[in-house]
Formats: C-alpha cells, sequence, structure tokens
C-alpha cells in the first residue's frame, strides 16, 4: 500500500511537517517494500486552494492513507470523498511515523 507523509525534507529521516498544503514535500512510501518517493508539493505555493490541489496531487499518485496533520476542511473533505484515510502525525521523522503507522498505533482523524 502506497502512503504519504508531509515533509519538511526528501529522506526517511527528515521532519515530518505539521501543515498539509503548505508542506514542501510529500514522501510516498509504499509500506509493502518500503521503498518510497519524494513528491515536491507544487500546491505549496499557490496562494489559495493549497490543500485541495495537494489532495489531488495525492489522489493521482494512488495513495491510500495520508499521515499530516492540521489538514483544511476543503482537503479534508476531498480526501474523504476519496476514502483516503488521514493519521495524526506525531512529533519526530518520517520514518518514525510509517513505523508507527504500522504498528497501527496512529490515531485516525477521517
Amino acid at each position: 500500500m502506497k502512503i504519504a507523509i508531509t515533509s519538511e525534507g526528501k529522506t526517511l529521516s527528515s521532519k515530518v511537517d505539521d501543515r498539509f498544503g503548505r508542506a514542501p514535500y510529500f514522501i510516498i512510501v509504499d509500506t509493502d517494500t518500503l521503498g518510497y518517493k519524494v513528491i515536491d508539493n507544487i500546491a505549496a505555493s499557490q496562494t489559495s486552494g493549497a490543500g485541495t490541489k495537494a489532495a489531488e496531487i495525492l489522489i493521482n499518485e494512488g495513495v491510500k492513507a495520508l499521515i499530516s496533520s492540521n489538514l483544511g476542511s476543503n482537503a479534508r473533505e476531498v480526501l474523504k470523498a476519496a476514502n483516503i484515510p488521514v493519521y495524526k502525525a506525531v512529533a519526530g521523522d518520517v520514518r518514525n511515523n510509517v513505523e508507527i503507522f504500522l504498528k497501527n498505533r496512529l490515531e485516525r482523524e477521517i
């Protein structure tokens, strides 16, 4: 399964970004192989609608879950309509959040 995590950097050791629509990167991790790819969040520079555009980017990438914080209501509705659950990120790096997700210990928001 492909999951996305908002990130401040381009590696698994990067800090999770607390923002969704304005996070500079999304790291998409394959939970079966733990391989990953980095997506530049082109929506982050938009003057409005960044969350909605970011949600569309993840939908187009085939993501099945999101780990993040501080989603706006419009982004939340787009992800909910696409049946993509959102899990609340914990402080720390991307790798730690993936590990906690795989243990089913992250709080599900939607």
